[in-house]
């Protein structure tokens, strides 16, 4: 099974790819429209409404260059910033376009457009020179070719120069070639000899014309000189030269040197050397010296601007004849330019509850390199919440691929890196600073799950009690913590007529003085309450412990006032009521108090266990005698008869025993209250005991035990 951030990065490489399709505009229009024309319907094209387009805050980007077009959001139309001339932005290339992007917001993403601007034939091919000369000799041999100077239209396609056409002559025809750049040039070829006394000066009307509708043209004067004497004109030693550099060749190397010979002799034999009718945009990169036909670079190249140079050599000698030789320089492309990293648009704070798949920043990167030179490759910082997607062409896009938590990271910087695939490559990066928003995800937590304190009573009102603390790991306002009491009842009053809380502090007060026998536990909940939209928060509940203080004196309550002097006499004085109690109670519920209850409980309790075991010892004693007794009487019955007429006193049977357990009589009352709790002993049990056997000399009617004291 696919996780999930692979499922991200699949439907983010499929919102890129329909993005790439649905994302692209195209758009054309003519070349020299004025400014505020209709270039194409924006809003429609990527299906946005325009309330959703102003909202969105769609926009051209700016890149730092030129700006041609700019986005109406009245209506949603692409139009023309200002007049655009076809030849001045895009000079001879074939197919004119020019790039925008639209970039929106909320979400934020980018739809890339182009524009082709549309040739016009508005431009007529010309000459450099209205007026040109070329000196030819009278014993030149027919065949011979002179390249006449080109002309220039700036159009494009049928709208620029298509061919030349040259006023008849009997001595010339023209022919018209292609370069190896691709543009057409004209040359004279020397159909019979020339004769300087027949005909010193020859005029030909040179003119250029262009296939555009309609038709547009432009012409040259040729005069050529017919010289006499000079047999020979120089000659080349190659028809082409051609060479090979890097753009990186350093200003002043030599390139090549051309040569060129002349069969005469003397001054006629000396050749001089220059460009010929070279384009006034080459003369600052080229340098030919005149004497001995070395080439020189005097200026930088750049491969980017120009990797194709063709020019063309012309070699004079002093008697004015000349001949012509290409020179063909091509430029290698070198890893000379480091990649740029444009940031088009980047969220500098996002909130932490951002979507997956949300765009956080978009970029392009360039570089002017060509071929494995041009081509870069793009990464980001590994081991972070987000991914990188290739939207078209150079465009990125980081996205959200794990939902982030301010708590846990609240700052990312992410590194984009690039690096072409030139050797030894280049690279350079860009930090885009992430700061996350917080959003109010955590309610407050309590420091301790529960709370308890001790108050004493009689406390004065406003005295503090506890404080309780809650945090909240949210930031600013999310972070507020305010306190309040939950809703209760004490004694059938509202809570918050005993007890307060706080608000800012989570200090707790007690608003009035507690009295233990009245009240001795308060229970209650303290609420703690962020700041956030919407608020969260929690509970804690918190005891309150009222602590007895010894403010109540103790008072005798049994036996009445009047009894009391007859208490005093004794136990024996009072042996006549049957029964003397002392009941002392104290007036509050104090810890003493309680504590001496105990202990008496404790002590009766003893009292009774070891009464109990007595008894029960007697009980085992007299059965274990009366056994004996029965068996020595049944020996003795048949015997001698001894015991016949013996008393009944001389035996403890039942009504003894009932007679001893109402000797020890007692009686206990204990309550839950300890004001009623009293002991009472039996006024005549103290001295009543069971009589203890004797001789029958001594005591013929007593008990067979010794009294017990």
């Amino acid at each position: 099974r696919w996780s999930r951030r692979q499922r991200v990065l699949l439907w983010g490489v499929l919102l890129a790819a329909w993005e790439a399709t649905w994302g692209q505009l195209s758009y054309s229009v003519p070349e020299e429209m004025p400014k505020g024309s209709f270039v194409g319907d924006v809003a429609k094209d990527l299906g946005l409404q325009l309330p959703e387009l102003r909202h969105r805050e769609a926009h051209v980007f700016d890149a730092g260059r030129t700006q041609y077009f700019f986005l109406d959001l009245q209506n949603g139309h692409l139009s023309m910033m200002e007049q655009v001339d076809r030849e001045k932005i895009c000079a001879a290339v074939a197919k004119c376009v020019l790039n925008f992007e639209i970039l929106v917001k909320h979400p934020m993403n980018i739809y890339k457009g182009e524009v082709e601007i549309v040739d016009i034939n508005d431009n007529s091919p010309s000459f450099p020179e209205r007026r040109s000369v070329l000196e030819i000799s009278e014993y030149t041999a027919p065949g011979a070719r002179f390249p006449l100077e080109k002309a220039h239209d700036p159009d494009i396609g049928v709208n620029s120069l298509q061919n030349y056409e040259c006023s008849e002559s009997n001595y010339f025809n023209l022919e018209v070639n292609n370069g190896d750049d691709g543009v057409k040039y004209p040359e004279l070829i020397l159909l019979k000899s020339l004769d300087r006394e027949q005909q010193a000066v020859h005029n030909l009307i040179l003119t250029a014309t262009d296939s555009g509708t309609p038709g547009k043209s432009g012409s040259t004067t040729i005069q050529i000189i017919v010289l006499d004497g000079n047999d020979n004109a120089p000659e080349f030693t190659q028809s082409v030269y051609k060479v090979t550099v890097r753009e990186d060749v350093a200003v002043g190397s030599r390139l090549l040197q051309v040569t060129a010979t002349d069969r005469d002799e003397g001054p006629n034999a000396e050749v001089k050397y220059s460009f010929f009718k070279m384009p006034e945009k080459f003369n600052k990169t080229f340098k030919l010296h005149p004497e001995s036909g070395e080439i020189e670079i005097i200026e930088k190249l750049n491969f980017e601007e120009h990797e194709f140079y063709e020019l063309v050599v012309q070699a004079r000698d002093a008697g004015g004849l000349s001949s012509h030789s290409k020179v063909l320089i091509k430029v290698d492309d070198v890893n000379n330019y480091v990649p740029e990293i444009v940031i088009m648009s980047v969220f500098s704070s996002v909130p932490e509850d951002t979507p997956l798949g949300t765009v956080i920043a978009i970029f392009s990167v360039q570089d002017r390199d060509s071929g494995a030179n041009g081509h870069v490759q793009c990464s980001i910082t590994e081991s972070l919440p987000f991914c990188l997607e290739k939207s078209f062409d150079n465009y990125y896009r980081i996205v959200t691929v794990e939902l982030l938590d301010r708590e846990k990271e609240s700052e990312y910087n992410v590194t984009v890196r690039v690096t072409d695939g030139g050797s030894p490559s280049l690279q350079s990066s860009a930090v885009l600073a992430l700061r996350v928003l917080d959003v109010n995800d955590n309610a407050p937590v309590f420091a301790q799950e529960r709370y308890s304190a001790r108050l004493s009573e009689n406390n004065a009102a406003g005295a503090l009690v506890l404080r309780v603390r809650a945090t909240d790991a949210d930031w600013g306002q999310n972070a507020r913590v305010r306190y309040r009491l939950g809703e209760g009842r004490v004694r059938g009053a509202p809570l918050s007529s005993y007890v307060s809380v706080q608000a800012d502090t989570g200090a707790l007060y007690a608003l009035r003085s507690f009295d233990y026998e009245e009240v001795r536990e308060v229970g209650l909940w303290v609420r703690a309450e962020d700041g956030g939209e919407p608020a969260l928060s929690s509970n804690v509940s918190v005891r309150l412990l009222i602590v007895d203080e010894n403010d109540n004196a103790p008072q005798v309550l049994y036996p009445p006032p009047s009894a009391a002097a007859a208490a005093a006499l004794g136990p024996r004085a009072a042996a006549g009521a049957g029964w003397a109690g002392v009941e002392l109670a104290p007036r509050s519920s104090e810890p003493g108090a309680l504590v001496l209850t105990r202990w008496l409980v404790l002590a009766v309790a003893a009292v009774s266990c070891l009464f109990l075991a007595f008894l029960l010892l007697l009980l085992a004693l007299r059965l274990r005698r009366c056994q004996r007794s029965r068996q020595q009487q049944l020996l003795q019955a048949d015997a001698s008869g001894a015991l016949r007429g013996v008393p009944a006193t001389h035996f403890v049977g039942i009504d003894g025993v009932r007679a001893f357990l109402h000797s020890y009589s007692h009686d206990v009352s204990l309550t839950a209250d300890s004001r009623k709790s009293h002991l009472r002993f039996s006024g005549g049990s103290c001295c009543d005991t069971l009589p203890a056997r004797s001789t029958a000399s001594d005591h013929p009617a007593s008990d067979d035990l010794a009294p017990s004291r």
